[in-house]
């Protein structure tokens, strides 16, 4: 591969919006799971991982289970995304709101416990 083609690669790639989508970071003892919507999903994950190996998380109480556990205790997925139409009224919030209601009314209809 010369530089012209790496280059094309590399400005393609950059031109990519993130993943729309929804994230969950699941305690596997458990069972508990933070289901969440996001504009960048891959994004969001790396800070949900990032804040808990920190220790600063927002979530007391996930922060607690990972403290106790660890890391190899938690699984950290993306469960749905959303493609993105070329339509410009195309309302990515909205969709992204009612993606993550029919997840988690789904998942509370399996007795899924939350965070």
């Amino acid at each position: 591969m010369d530089k012209t083609q790496q280059a094309a690669l590399k400005a393609a790639y950059r031109q990519q919006p993130p993943a729309l989508g929804i994230i969950t970071v699941q305690h596997l003892p458990t069972g508990r799971m933070l289901l969440e919507a996001s504009r960048n999903a891959p994004g969001a994950l790396n800070r949900h991982r990032f804040e808990l190996k920190l220790g600063s998380h927002r979530n007391t109480t996930l922060l607690a289970d990972w403290r106790r556990d660890g890391e190899a205790a938690f699984r950290c997925d993306i469960i749905d995304t959303v493609k993105v139409p070329d339509d410009p009224a195309f309302d990515a919030d909205a969709e992204l709101a009612s993606l993550l209601a029919l997840h988690r009314e789904q998942l509370q209809e399996q007795g899924q416990l939350f965070y």
